[in-house]
């Protein structure tokens, strides 16, 4: 087993890969879906030292039988060796720290729901045993002055936790969800605690500008020590004006007491290098072209997401009604692909939002349906990444309408697998993307209106204007692809002072 310490450390709660049994034994696969997060954090091992890498993350065990299973093991793959850390976690532990407290507590605040927040059930002691356990598992596995990666918010203690254990190590954290203004972040009862604690990382990350803006004004709110210290102009290319996540300037320091905390705002890139080769595969081509004959020359529109009340599904479900209502022209000649992929969690929210988009799928369907024509088509379970490629390239219309996103990575994928040719993307303002790919038809979700006229337009858009409006967009998707945000990552990771491979760390 390998003893040496390491220099990168990402701290996420799933393992970077599958975990199957194939004749009683444990295989360790990698992730079936090549694209992602897992996969992109990954690919930051190769850009250090070999086998200086690490990850950490839970695995789930039987407390009357205790962990069955090696707590650190090596894998190598297409990033080269690194170690994974599992830490090893009680059923009730999941439950409390992560269905309960992260998703019943902490994401209706971070995603501006503040109604659905849900305190009751939280037991705070065990969120704090959680992050601490994550803390010591890196703890044990980095160097002392270690740059240690920790991601999202179900880990938000972690950092306090770490900067006692390794004071000389580089903590970076970064956000994949919105971050709200105070007045939504301080409904949590917790919210000076998570701060503090976040205010230990060297460099705090998030996906565009007004999230890190959201994030320093809570900061110095809350904490009489955190100061701004220095604001810059956003990247040109997330400064879209007049719409509602836009902000021209951020803020890139805070000081607290005698430390400096770094802020960052750079969207996730998607990975259009691999659409455009698994798009030039026989077999996807066959399946775009049976796509093709099943829907027999009538136009497809989706709307893809996981089931969840944040991803709009239900807006778009309804926005697909009311357009078979309003023209009747249209009934026979599109149909409808809805892709909510059921979350495992057994949350009752989640339940019932995925109940309730079965109905509106059944309700459109028995309303409009003819003997040879069924206008929606609904799938509960993912689609493989090739086959979803497939349908992006052979849909119309994509709506990707969520009420709050982070960012929105199907809507970058959907761009780059339309490669510039005619399609049309209907995206809610709402979402984190929404401000790089500003040549979609936005539209406001909570708005009837709104979506109307947005699917409206989408279906009248003439195909060599849909086409130019493609075009652009696959060009800021090529342009900030999943490798423009490994760099700025490592730019950033520069600043203090973390050298990459066969590069000299920046200096600030």
């Amino acid at each position: 087993m390998k003893t040496k310490k390491s220099s990168l450390l990402i701290v996420y709660h799933r393992q970077p890969f599958e975990e199957v049994v194939e004749n009683g034994e444990t295989v360790f696969r990698i992730n079936k879906s090549p694209n992602g997060i897992v996969p992109s954090l990954k690919s930051f091992f190769g850009g250090i030292d070999p086998g200086a890498g690490a990850w950490v993350a839970w695995k789930q065990y039987d407390p009357e039988v205790g962990p069955d299973f090696e707590r650190t093991i090596h894998i190598d793959d297409v990033n080269g060796g690194y170690t994974v850390s599992r830490l090893p976690l009680t059923a009730d532990q999941v439950e409390s720290f992560y269905h309960v407290t992260s998703k019943e507590a902490l994401w209706p605040i971070l995603h501006s729901f503040p109604w659905l927040f849900q305190y009751d059930n939280v037991d705070w002691e065990i969120f704090r045993e959680v992050n601490r356990l994550f803390a010591e598992a890196a703890a044990e596995q980095a160097e002392d002055d270690a740059l240690i990666w920790v991601h999202d918010y179900n880990l938000w203690l972690v950092p306090q936790y770490l900067r006692a254990l390794k004071p000389k190590a580089k903590i970076a954290f970064f956000h994949h969800t919105p971050f709200p203004g105070p007045d939504v972040f301080n409904v949590l009862p917790w919210r000076q605690e998570i701060i503090e604690s976040l205010l230990k990382c060297d460099l705090v990350g998030f996906h565009i500008p007004r999230y890190a803006r959201n994030f320093a004004d809570v900061a110095v709110g809350l904490v009489e020590e955190a100061q701004l210290a220095e604001v810059a102009r956003a990247d040109p290319g997330l400064v879209a004006p007049g719409q509602a996540l836009s902000d021209p300037e951020y803020p890139v320091r805070l000081r607290v007491g005698t430390r400096t905390v770094n802020i960052s705002a750079a969207p996730v890139g998607a990975n259009p290098a691999l659409i455009r080769e698994t798009l030039g595969r026989p077999d996807i081509e066959e399946r775009r072209a049976q796509i093709a004959e099943e829907m027999g020359g009538r136009r497809l529109i989706m709307a893809v997401g996981r089931t969840d009340y944040t991803k709009g599904m239900k807006e778009s479900l309804l926005a697909y009604e009311r357009l078979l209502e309003r023209r009747p022209e249209l009934i026979g000649q599109v149909k409808l692909l809805v892709t909510s992929v059921r979350s495992a969690s057994t949350m009752k929210v989640y339940e019932e939002t995925q109940r309730g988009i079965e109905s509106l799928v059944g309700r459109i369907n028995g309303r409009f349906s003819t003997f040879d024509w069924t206008p929606a088509v609904l799938f509960s379970n993912a689609i493989p990444f090739e086959k979803l490629l497939a349908y992006y390239q052979a849909a119309d219309v994509c709506m990707i309408t969520p009420l709050r996103d982070g960012l929105n990575l199907v809507a970058k994928e959907f761009v780059a697998a339309k490669q510039g040719g005619p399609g049309v993307l209907v995206l809610s303002e709402f979402a984190g993307c929404a401000i790089e790919l500003q040549d979609a038809v936005l539209t406001n979700p909570y708005s009837n209106r709104s979506m109307d006229k947005a699917l409206d337009e989408a279906l009248a858009m003439p195909a060599d204007r849909s086409a130019e409006r493609m075009a652009r967009m696959d060009e800021v998707v090529r342009r900030n692809d999943i490798g423009r945000w490994v760099d700025e990552t490592f730019r950033q990771f520069g600043g203090l002072g973390f050298a990459r491979v066969g590069m000299e760390a920046a200096a600030e």
